[in-house]
């Protein structure tokens, strides 16, 4: 499961309907519909933020803000749009991490788009908010995600 502190917009379309899918998996899971992934390590950010269901709901409508903008038909109705935005924290290494994995991974599937993000200072997803830190506690490290190899 990867639910991503990186705006939806840099994911391909494999990655963003991954998304949609792995998070309305933890929505499930924190609604309790579901014993499946219930102590997976990415579910610390939301069941720590205090009203982790107002939160997956508002993370969910950006995915689907995103998949909408790209023409796609998401089920706007697996959101409960009654969530007070708020912003929740991540750290400058979450970033990092992540912007390393998203970039391995589109240099295996969409390699001209690496180039495009290189170049970028890419951007949180919306219910984000950038703070000092290292990788965060709850995140897997996976130690084959270093530098994307960028020689052509």
């Amino acid at each position: 499961m990867r639910i991503w502190s990186l705006h939806p917009q840099y994911l391909d379309a494999k990655g963003l309907v991954a998304l949609w899918r792995e998070t309305l998996l933890a929505k499930k899971v924190l609604e309790g519909n579901t014993r499946g992934y219930s102590h997976h390590p990415q579910l610390n950010r939301f069941k720590t933020s205090g009203h982790p269901l107002e939160r997956v709901n508002q993370y969910l409508a950006a995915v689907y803000e995103e998949a909408t903008r790209r023409g796609y038909v998401f089920d706007r109705n697996k959101i409960d749009w009654n969530f007070q935005p708020a912003k929740m924290p991540v750290t400058s290494g979450q970033i990092q991490y992540e912007t390393r994995h998203l970039l391995k991974k589109l240099q295996l599937r969409e390699p001209e788009r690496v180039f495009a993000l290189l170049t970028e200072s890419l951007e949180l997803h919306p219910l984000f908010t950038l703070i000092d830190g290292d990788i965060e506690s709850w995140e897997i490290i996976r130690t084959e995600n270093t530098k994307p190899n960028i020689d052509h």
